[in-house]
């Protein structure tokens, strides 16, 4: 049986370990030899970790000369992850806001159930917000397998924003159900007309 691959995620973790233990600044070419021995990193892989870490403020570069350093502190971490955080409640709130909007829109659409266009327009807005809670969920799950005593909170505000999506969906079914009956169309149709796949349900 082969051994089994790290996954990028471990190797950014074991490289950050790296850094931090060490408390140095190094070149590339250092690294490369260095991360192999030390954390099981292999060579060919190391420049593209670093240079993930960089671009997600994780890891401070500068060139001196006509080299290039890399250095990384365990406060940088920590710093980069509570901006980390601050951002994902902004996208929450945001979120939670357009919802808001969009429950709004459902409710006044019940008095104009011949307003087809309407329905359409309030069963694409739901499933995009669907789409952008998935994707929000996913950055949660990433952070806090990372830390989570530091983003519980916001784990328990996601779950209470999937709860909120379960009776969204709730109501794009009770709409649909009226469609059908209305214009006779099938789910499939419906599913095509409004943009939703054909195996759309509540979220896990």
């Amino acid at each position: 049986m082969s051994k089994k691959g790290v996954s990028a995620e471990e190797k950014r973790n074991r490289m950050l370990q790296l850094f931090y233990e060490k408390g140095e600044c190094f070149q590339l070419k250092e690294l490369e030899k260095l991360a192999p021995k030390a954390k099981g990193i292999v060579a060919n892989s190391v420049k593209d970790v670093v240079q993930q870490l960089v671009e997600d403020g994780l890891v401070d570069t500068d060139k001196i000369g006509t080299s290039v350093y890399f250095w990384a502190f365990p406060s940088k971490g920590v710093t980069a992850r509570k901006k980390q955080l601050e951002d994902l409640k902004q996208k929450y709130e945001e979120i939670t806001k357009k919802l808001k909007v969009v429950d709004e829109t459902l409710e006044a659409s019940k008095g104009a159930e011949d307003d087809e266009e309407k329905c359409k327009q309030v069963l694409e807005e739901i499933n995009d917000k669907e789409l952008e809670l998935r994707s929000l969920q996913k950055d949660l799950k990433d952070h806090e397998e990372n830390d989570p005593e530091k983003f519980e909170e916001i784990v328990k505000k996601t779950t209470e924003l999937k709860n909120a999506a379960e009776r969204w969906t709730d109501n794009i079914f009770a709409i649909k159900s009226w469609c059908k009956k209305k214009f006779m169309l099938e789910d499939s149709v419906l599913n095509k007309q409004f943009g939703l796949p054909e195996d759309f349900d509540y979220v896990e």
